[in-house]
């Protein structure tokens, strides 16, 4: 079974006080959408597009992880299905109550120290937009202790509520993990556009290589990555650099191909944060506005019924993702004006210029060594 840490008596006394606190399954059924009816959960999964049956079905697949390599070997005393808690029977070492333990812990947890971490005490702690985040901290006599702290941003008095900050996250992100929405998350519109590497890919396994080993000082990447699409006032809808960086290295191919050679191995990550071919450039526009489009249309379709704050989190993920197709529709009437690699390529030899014959009438201050033509001289209609 599990090896129980060993407290001295008045924090074990303590954690059994904090584990009584918590809400309970039935509880939670109204408060988080992990737990929610499935008739919402329906709503839910159209009205957004950060998707709770690919966080449902990654649970449950957990579950059945556990279930099968621990929980199966001890039921009787290690691993029961259903425990006694408050006076009341509920679900434990299974998948209803594995679903239960990740509401709690997704909906109370704090990410302090380069980790995601449940700290009893703090976790009372409701959401405020003016307060602070519980940030990480040192204590002990010479600061080698690693804890939290939560500094308030007034003076509070005895008895009265304290708030902390849930941090900025998107409103399908707030939802997810806590819950509920919180007013002020709707002034900035965001919605979650999902890509990968396509398997079929003739060139797929030099792509993974490159993920994997030639992003510079970036960690690994995975062949599937998700990018947030974001509108707010003042904004324009341009799409996350780093989002068309992927994109460039998923589509290329065909005589772009090339730059997936050995002898580039170093640098083409670093090409792809800028325009390759038109042809390239193009396939990307369309990939963005196929994947938002059919996010609208999945919106469209979605009921009107459910729990209000998910015709909330529709409205503002809608918003974001046309503003993004109003964009990339200017984006791509302009592809004929883009600098590309082939370009950029010539002017960094000198070779875009037109060559003069005469090299008498050249201006030798302006010309490197062996050069013949003046760099950015020409005046090529590309």
């Amino acid at each position: 079974g599990i090896q129980l840490p060993k407290r001295k008596p008045a924090v074990q006394s303590f954690m059994e006080v904090w584990v009584q606190s918590l809400p309970s399954p039935e509880e939670l059924i109204k408060m988080h959408p992990l737990l929610w009816p499935e008739v919402d959960q329906e709503v839910l999964q159209s009205s957004s597009t950060r998707k709770i049956y690919q966080a449902l079905d990654d649970i449950d697949e957990d579950a059945g992880w556990l279930a099968e390599r621990l929980w199966s070997t001890d039921r009787e005393t290690a691993f029961p299905e259903t425990v006694t808690w408050n006076g009341q029977n509920i679900p434990c070492f299974t998948a209803q109550g594995y679903r239960w333990a990740m509401a709690l812990a997704n909906s109370r947890a704090v990410f302090v120290n380069d980790a995601l971490r449940l700290l009893p005490i703090m976790d009372f702690c409701n959401h405020s937009d003016k307060a602070k985040e519980v940030q990480g901290a040192t204590m002990g006599a010479f600061g080698t202790i690693k804890g939290a702290q939560l500094v308030a941003m007034k003076d509070y008095s005895a008895g009265e509520e304290v708030f902390c900050s849930y941090g900025p996250k998107s409103g399908a992100d707030y939802l997810l993990d806590h819950g509920f929405c919180p007013p002020q998350v709707f002034k900035t519109n965001v919605a979650e556009l999902s890509f990968e590497v396509d398997s079929e890919d003739r060139f797929y396994d030099d792509k993974l290589d490159i993920l994997e080993f030639e992003t510079y000082d970036q960690k690994p990447m995975d062949p599937v990555q998700q990018f947030d699409v974001v509108y707010a006032p003042g904004q324009d809808g341009e799409p996350d650099p780093a989002m068309m960086q992927f994109l460039r290295l998923c589509r290329l191919g065909g005589t772009d191909a090339f730059l997936l050679e050995s002898i580039f191995r170093k640098d083409v990550w670093g090409f792809m944060s800028l325009p390759v071919s038109e042809v390239n450039e193009a396939a990307v526009i369309s990939t963005i506005v196929e994947t938002c489009q059919r996010a609208i249309d999945e919106m469209a379709q979605c009921p009107q019924r459910g729990p209000e704050v998910c015709t909330q989190l529709r409205e503002s993920e809608a918003k974001a993702l046309t503003r993004t197709l109003e964009y990339l529709k200017r984006e791509k009437e302009a592809l004929d004006l883009k600098e590309y690699y082939q370009q950029r390529r010539l002017k960094d030899l000198g070779l875009d210029s037109e060559w003069i014959a005469d090299e008498d009438d050249l201006d030798s201050d302006l010309l490197g060594f062996g050069q013949t033509r003046l760099p950015g001289g020409a005046d090529y209609d590309w």
